[in-house]
This record gives structure tokens, sequence and C-alpha cells, in this order.
């Protein structure tokens, strides 16, 4: 099996975000949940307590977020080489969509940083496959479901 292809691409800031979010939910969280499935128990049959549901119900779910969170960082690849000649993940990028007077600048990131909100872009998203790689002044295309939109890189930096 072909071990880069699960690989986790992060910048450091995401690395520095995935550990403290593990640490969070492994040390204090967890103790949170288990205080409150203790005092759910205390408060007579648990089979019809509501309480107690929804705090086993919590443990579960924070249970999961820590596998999945202990997979990502046995997998992760922190990108701290950044390169302003090309994009790649950790550069901001400044485009210019053809017809528009504003230029938008975005960060590229792994998709465990994505947040479209914030202008971060994943490497795997496809406005984001398309500026991989790209340089200052080239021309990209990007297929978006109102059609195809035309991008200039106008600036790459760290």
């Amino acid at each position: 099996m072909d071990l880069s292809a699960r690989e986790t691409l992060v910048t450091p800031a995401g690395f520095e975000k995935l550990q403290q979010e593990y640490e969070h939910l492994t040390t204090t969280k967890r103790l949170e949940v288990a205080e409150r499935i203790k005092i759910a128990r205390t408060d007579g049959d648990i089979s019809e307590n509501a309480e107690y549901d929804d705090a086993k119900n919590e443990q579960a779910r924070v249970e999961a977020r820590i596998v999945l969170l202990e997979e990502k960082l046995r997998t992760v690849k922190v990108i701290d080489e950044i390169d302003t000649k090309t994009v790649g993940i950790g550069n901001k990028v400044t485009v210019q969509e053809k017809g528009k007077k504003t230029p938008e600048v975005f960060e590229i990131v792994g998709s465990t940083e994505a947040d479209p909100l914030e202008n971060r872009v994943s490497n795997e998203s496809p406005f984001g496959k398309a500026l991989m790689g790209q340089k200052k002044g080239d021309n990209v295309e990007v297929t978006a479901p109102k059609g195809t939109i035309k991008y200039e890189i106008i600036k790459i930096q760290k």
C-alpha cells in the first residue's frame, strides 16, 4: 500500500492546532465527560436517564475524534519549506479573476486546515489543484458550478 497517499499535509500552524486539539480532548474533555457520566449515574435508573444518554453519546464523539486525530498525527507531514517561486502548501497567493477589478488572496493549506470563510483553500480542492505548481503571471482555469473561471496569479508569498 502506498503510504504517501495517506499523508496528512499541514502547515506548522495546522500541526500545532491538531496537537492542541488532541491534548485538550485526551486530558480535559475526557475528564469532563467522565464526570458527567458519573454524576448522571447517581440520578437513578440509567435506562431512562437522558443526561446519562447524552453524556455517553458525547463520550463516543470525543473518542471518535481522538482516534481520527491520532491517525492524522501519525501520518502528518509538516510543510515548512515554503517556496515562493511556485504555488504550494503554505503559500499566500494573490489572484485576479478575469473581469474583476479587485484581486483576492488565498492561502493554500492541507485539507484538514481548509476554511473557505478565511480564504484558506485545500490543495486538494479544484481551485487549490489548479494553483498548485503554478508561477507568478500564469493563468489558470477552474471549473466551478457556474462555469469555468479564469485567474491570473499576481503574487506568491509565504
